[in-house]
């Protein structure tokens, strides 16, 4: 992602690069010259990168997901000193689905089983995507229900019948692909299924440097793409 980013940004004449970030780089020094960092890295790196954007006062994007509680709230204390955008997923098309998503399942009703299907490259290293978490708790918030309880991530042996509680939850791996998602709510006689299906990084780094772009000069605080699309 971060060599997608840099080829969208070098495009894009509103663009400069004041620097690239890798591990073991000086990253104070790099902050000093930036106007906004935007970071796709790993999740136990990114609260000392907020840390250092707030202290500094940098507009801060962030794309890596995978954060335990913990290292979100850190997030979250970082963005009263600082805009900063904080989304599973920076594509405009998987923020559609994600405001689609929320629409569907008020319209539908209660009689309707949701379940959330997602696939990624071989490579990924967490499960479910962030995107898939954000559909979850999307479908979640509509049914007045919690991620943590209601979530049921797969299923194996006699499980028993599905609850009306329940949202499923599955994850597949392998080859390259760039990302797939799709919610499925199913009910007796008909099943409807939202499909979200990127073929290309570029998608993501445009939506992060619009991102960036969006969040200078605003007012400190928590924003994610929807905000960023006017959604809300």
């Amino acid at each position: 992602m971060g060599q997608t980013i840099i080829a969208c940004a070098r495009q894009d004449s509103a663009f400069e690069i004041a620097a690239e970030v890798d591990m073991g780089d000086d990253f104070a020094a790099a902050l000093a010259r930036a106007d906004a960092v935007i970071e796709f890295s790993h999740h136990t790196v990114t609260p000392a990168v907020a840390t250092a954007c707030a202290a500094a006062g940098k507009v801060l994007v962030i794309g890596t997901t995978g954060h335990t509680d913990a290292e979100v709230e850190q997030i979250r204390a970082a963005s009263r000193f600082i805009p900063l955008v904080f989304a599973p997923n920076f594509s405009v098309g998987v923020n559609a689905l994600f405001w689609l998503t929320g629409k569907a399942v008020e319209i539908l009703g209660p009689d309707f089983d949701l379940e959330v299907v997602e696939m990624h490259h071989r490579l990924k290293k967490d499960a479910p995507s962030g995107t898939a978490r954000r559909l979850a708790e999307i479908l979640a918030h509509a049914r007045g229900l919690q991620y943590a309880g209601d979530v049921r991530h797969g299923r194996e042996g006699i499980v028993g019948e599905r609850t009306a509680r329940e949202i499923g939850m599955h994850a597949l791996r392998g080859g390259d692909v760039v990302g797939d998602h799709t919610v499925i709510f199913a009910t007796q006689g008909e099943r409807i299924e939202l499909t979200h299906k990127a073929s290309s990084r570029e998608t993501f780094a445009r939506g992060a440097l619009r991102a960036a772009r969006w969040a200078s000069g605003r007012e400190a605080g928590l924003y994610d793409m929807q905000d960023v699309l006017g959604l809300r």
